[in-house]
């Protein structure tokens, strides 16, 4: 029956830094917390085309600790995962990327982390050494890592609540004890495993 529901998928429409106070959210409570490990895992589940990865880079770039983790980029769309890899985004929404990456508590310039190519921005390929992408289908694939950081933002919207505790699940038997696990803006938990850590911005700690 899962398979069946994941037999067309799409590449959703993103953007950097999108929600940016969850970002700053992560950036000045669960960051703080992630620096007391010697070394990090952050599984993005259903990556899409990578906007979210890159702004977690970014991000853990500023915060001096992107050297000691490991990013693991999963969708089950091969064309997303394709596009995510390459870091490749059109230059007119930079403008957008921008703007968000600021009100997310950006300390430099978004520019200083691309250049621009035949009207797309490309974004630095130095972090790229530290993501591993994979093909991974919260339907029907297991749990593949031992992960401080979980976020899947807009994709249990999706599912039914079937999927969405199965998702939940994965994501449980994922994270270390005290882990982190942050959803999309339009999306709640029910889950005795999770305690709210800053449920406004939906993030969530393992108990």
């Amino acid at each position: 029956m899962f398979a069946r529901l994941f037999q067309y998928p799409t590449v959703q429409v993103s953007e950097m830094f999108r929600d940016p106070q969850y970002f700053r959210a992560i950036r000045e409570q669960v960051v703080p917390i992630l620096q007391t490990y010697p070394s990090i895992k952050v599984w993005v589940a259903g990556c899409s085309s990578g906007e979210e990865l890159w702004s977690l880079a970014v991000m853990f770039a500023e915060e001096k600790i992107a050297d000691r983790t490991v990013f693991y980029a999963t969708d089950i769309n091969a064309e997303a995962l394709r596009q995510a890899e390459s870091g490749i985004y059109p230059l007119e929404c930079m403008a957008g990327f921008s703007q968000n990456y600021l009100a997310a508590g950006g300390k430099r310039s978004l520019s200083d982390y691309y250049h621009a190519v035949y009207g797309a921005a490309k974004f630095s390929q130095t972090p790229k050494s530290r993501v591993v992408f994979a093909d991974h289908s919260l339907a029907t694939d297991s749990v593949f890592l031992e992960a401080h950081l979980v976020s899947c933002r807009n994709v249990l919207i999706r599912f039914d609540r079937a999927l969405q505790d199965r998702a939940l699940g994965l994501f449980s038997n994922s994270l270390v004890r005290r882990g982190f696990l942050g959803l999309g803006s339009k999306e709640s938990l029910r889950f005795s495993k999770f305690a709210d850590f800053n449920p406004r911005e939906r993030l969530y700690q393992k108990v």
